[in-house]
């Protein structure tokens, strides 16, 4: 192991360092220079196909070599950045000078290399720091939600989709308030949980993410100023949303790909950042209870787990397989929503037109969006455990014939005998009932022959509903809460 992940201060960067890799590129602060790099080269190639006499449109070279700034930005050049923010304290000034270094030093040729010289003080030009940090934490967080977490997300769903076909038919006793309940299959209790995951994803990744680029305070008093005839917002609408830059030799507008945020103070509301993270918040919580079940059902034995060569469940108990991965996940699911939960109730609240408490919250949605991804990773390696044990699912169902007291009281009721549920509750609740003696109870009952014969045909493990067949349609997507 590395000395530096023995030494981290958090385990994001320490003991499971290895593990966020993915995450890490965009949300790192090596990922936030990258794109501030990104936006203010977005900004300047716009200024340049605006129409404005004093800065051309650049010819293709030019576009290659300024794209190439943020698409092949590298560890020695965000070094170089923060070498300068040693001087200027100031990080979003750092990128700009740098910017500035890499025209005057290009290695371009003839008027390419002219216009590239000329074009210096129109980097970061009539912008405030913000613009280029909302724009920045926008395309870093879509980044991440839809290359890392999503793609992850969706290896466990696909892995419930494997339980939920193969377990779809194989019962097993509910138990609600802990006790004894109607009957239900292992498949329809996983698409119970898929059925949810899968619309909480829907919500999560259906975010649209905004973005501003409107000056100091939101209102294009600099740029109105300096070019009153330019249509600023219709400038700025048009760089947050067009499509990001694909081929430096395509003269189409190069933009972020976001949506834009027409009115802000100096910073963008972050309203949809909190919607990001209050529907991922909310996909936690529903693996949450989805992990607590699971390991329930592991110590009930209906779950067996695949043992792993070499691995120690207890340091004094030999004989322990404990269900350390929902553990793990379920563990860092509750501090990834400690922080979602914070972020989205603080990060819409800021003073007057600006104050800085937003910046330092900002900077750790790396460290929810890390606890969360390693949820998901627990809680896949976990599924891929999972063995049924379907001898313990049947033991259970066979001792409890008292679940029965429902369909039998339910069947008399349609045929009028009255004090059924009463009758039923006074032969089973708290006792311990067979099924002699609830054919005994059957035989005696004041309906018709056809409805005994379907009583007398039922046990546990065949009293089951419509259970298997939710869990298919689950899987075709007909769930009529779609």
């Amino acid at each position: 192991m590395n000395t530096s992940t023995i030494n981290a201060l958090s385990p994001l960067d320490g003991r499971y360092a290895s593990k966020l890799e993915g995450l890490r590129a965009e949300l790192s602060e090596f990922g936030y220079m990258r794109r501030r790099v990104q936006v203010e080269i977005t900004w300047l190639l716009a200024l340049s196909q605006s129409g404005l006499a004093e800065l051309p449109t650049f010819g293709t070279p030019a576009r290659t070599h300024l794209l190439s700034l943020f698409q092949d930005f590298s560890m020695g050049d965000a070094a170089a950045i923060k070498d300068i923010e040693k001087t200027t304290n100031h990080d979003v000034k750092a990128v700009e000078y740098w910017i500035k270094a890499q025209l005057l030093n290009n290695p371009l040729s003839g008027d390419d290399r002219q216009a590239l010289l000329n074009a210096q003080e129109w980097v970061h030009f009539s912008l405030t720091s913000e613009d280029i940090n909302n724009c920045s934490h926008a395309l870093m967080l879509k980044a991440a939600r839809d290359e890392v977490l999503l793609p992850a997300m969706r290896r466990v769903t696909q892995l419930f989709r494997h339980m939920v076909k193969d377990f779809a038919h194989i019962p097993m006793l509910s138990r609600t308030h802990g006790q004894t309940a109607s009957p239900t299959t292992v498949g329809k209790e996983v698409a119970n949980v898929l059925v949810r995951c899968e619309r909480a994803m829907r919500r999560l990744e259906h975010v649209e993410l905004r973005a501003k680029m409107n000056g100091a305070v939101g209102n294009y008093n600099a740029q109105v100023v300096a070019y009153p005839e330019v249509d600023w917002e219709q400038l700025a609408q048009r760089v947050i949303e067009s499509p990001l830059a694909k081929d430096p030799a395509h003269p189409a507008f190069v933009g972020l790909g976001l949506q834009f945020q027409a009115y802000s103070t100096q910073i963008e509301p972050h309203d949809t950042m909190a919607e990001v993270f209050d529907a991922l918040a909310h996909l936690n919580v529903i693996l949450i209870d989805c992990c607590r079940d699971l390991w329930g059902y592991i110590s009930l034995g209906y779950f067996k787990q695949r043992l792993k060569d070499g691995e120690i469940g207890s340091s004094t108990m030999p004989h322990k397989v404990n269900p350390i991965d929902f553990e793990n996940a379920e563990g860092n699911l509750g501090l990834s929503n400690a922080l979602l939960r914070h972020m989205s109730d603080k990060l819409p609240i800021s003073r007057f037109q600006r104050d800085l408490t937003d910046s330092t919250v900002i900077r750790n949605v790396g460290v929810a969006l890390g606890h969360a991804l390693l949820a998901f990773q627990s809680l896949a390696t976990g599924l891929q455990k999972l063995e049924i044990n379907e001898a313990q699912l049947a033991e259970d169902l066979q001792a409890a014939w008292e679940v029965l007291a429902e369909p039998i009281q339910t069947v008399m009721r349609r045929y009028g005998l009255s004090g059924a549920y009463e009758q039923l509750k006074e032969h089973t609740r708290g006792k311990k009932v067979t099924q002699q003696d609830l054919h005994q109870l059957i035989a005696q009952l004041d309906i018709p022959q056809d409805a005994k014969d379907r009583l007398l045909a039922l046990s546990p493990q065949r009293y089951i509903g419509l259970a298997t067949q939710l869990a298919l349609q689950a899987l075709e997507g007909n769930d009529l809460s779609r």
